[in-house]
């Protein structure tokens, strides 16, 4: 039986010990190697030339976005598996854009980490599955959507708040800005992001750059 060889990233000691002793239970899986920051994620990558990458995506010095990127270019036969405790779409996309084969959340049962392991080292793209939902909403047809725009439901308030939270701006910035109370301006925010269907700043930041808002 072919024995995965996976490589452990991540700053925390305590998660490497026990994802340590869960992979070396299993038969076909072995750990070759650990790094508790980016920069020695890649060297230890390029030295033990690991089936598989456990990569957190928060580590010091490089990070794990930025380590993906250079893994690619420096280990392409390695494969990585994004673990991490960012369950947000935003990262998703990225991650998968600079080459990883697989994500999932640090909230995931042992089974299906090592379920996705084993995927991955099979040259399968394995996601969560709470993941999975607006990767199927991207393939869906664009006609689809155009018969249903949110942005055009919000009040223009609303789209005044939202343009402004994507743009980095604080409540009470945007409170001074419009001549509100900053409870007003959370009001609306809340209501506006709810309409979007957002459920964080980053999703907001990357709604607002693909429909041109921040340009605006």
């Amino acid at each position: 039986m072919p024995v995965i060889r996976v490589l452990l990233a991540d700053d925390h000691a305590v998660l490497r010990a026990g994802l340590r002793l869960l992979i070396n239970a299993q038969p076909d899986m072995e750990t070759v190697g650990e790094a508790q920051d980016g920069a020695e994620t890649l060297s230890q990558a390029i030295a033990t030339r690991p089936d598989v990458i456990l990569l957190d995506l928060s580590m010091p010095r490089l990070g794990g976005l930025a380590v993906l990127h250079d893994l690619r270019d420096r280990v392409p036969q390695s494969r990585v598996l994004v673990l991490t405790m960012h369950a947000d779409e935003a990262y998703l996309r990225e991650a998968l854009r600079l080459g990883a084969a697989g994500y999932v959340v640090k909230a995931a049962a042992d089974q299906e980490l090592l379920a996705a392991i084993r995927a991955v080292a099979r040259g399968e793209l394995y996601i969560h599955p709470s993941m999975t939902r607006s990767l199927l909403e991207d393939l869906l047809p664009a006609a689809a959507s155009a018969t249903h725009d949110p942005w055009e439901e919000l009040s223009e308030r609303e789209q005044q708040v939202i343009r402004r939270v994507a743009m980095g701006f604080t409540n009470r910035e945007i409170a001074g800005q419009l001549h509100l109370s900053v409870k007003t301006v959370e009001t609306y925010r809340a209501r506006a992001m709810e309409k979007l269907g957002l459920q964080s700043r980053a999703q907001l930041v990357e709604y607002a750059m693909r429909r041109g808002l921040l340009g605006e």
